[in-house]
């Protein structure tokens, strides 16, 4: 099963972006992005060079693993490692597949994040036949939210939860969750 879902999941370009899988020559994007203050805003902290190889590991595993994880987003035509968006099984949850990203500052406000999960949500949908797609972010990341809200995801405030292993006293504990169902993206697909 694993190696069909790997074989389903290749080098993807889109209109700007090219949407891969990690490599080891990424860590070198990796660290620069996750140890930027801009970045990692709604974290609790920045990424050292060791958090953000162990990182680059984890993805790698979870690649093989399922097939899929948050893949890498560069430039098309330069080939600058922009980033990752896409999906991925979270550790922290229950069943589930989520979407997520997290740019380098140069591609805010650009449309990368949403051109990028508009793709990996059609896979998430018609390859992997998934029913739902999940994302959830800092209740106060309202960069975030709004791309969440350009893919037609849906909030419910009563479904806002503690992110587990976060102080309950610390800011960035609260997290809203969006949803997406197949039916709804098939909905807005067809106009």
């Amino acid at each position: 099963m694993t190696e069909i879902l790997i074989e389903r999941c290749p080098r993807v370009e889109t209109e700007r972006l090219v949407l891969r899988k990690w490599e080891e020559r990424d860590l070198e994007g990796l660290i620069r992005m996750n140890g930027d203050p801009r970045v990692m805003e709604f974290f609790p902290s920045l990424q050292s060079s060791e958090e953000a190889k162990r990182y680059l590991e984890i993805s790698i595993r979870q690649q093989e693993k399922h097939g899929f994880c948050f893949p890498v987003v560069e430039d098309k035509e330069t080939g600058t490692f922009l980033g990752f968006c896409g999906l991925n099984v979270p550790g922290y949850s229950g069943p589930c597949v989520e979407i997520g990203w997290r740019l380098i500052p140069e591609a805010w406000g650009k449309g990368i994040a949403v051109e990028a999960a508009k793709f990996w949500l059609g896979f998430g949908f018609e390859t992997l036949q998934l029913d739902e797609i999940v994302a959830i972010v800092v209740v106060q990341n309202h960069k975030s939210r709004r791309v969440m809200e350009k893919l037609g995801m849906m909030h419910d405030p009563a479904e806002d939860f503690d992110f587990p292993n976060v102080p309950v006293d610390d800011p960035l504990c609260r997290h809203a969750l969006y949803r997406l169902s197949a039916n709804r993206f098939r909905e807005q697909a067809n106009g």
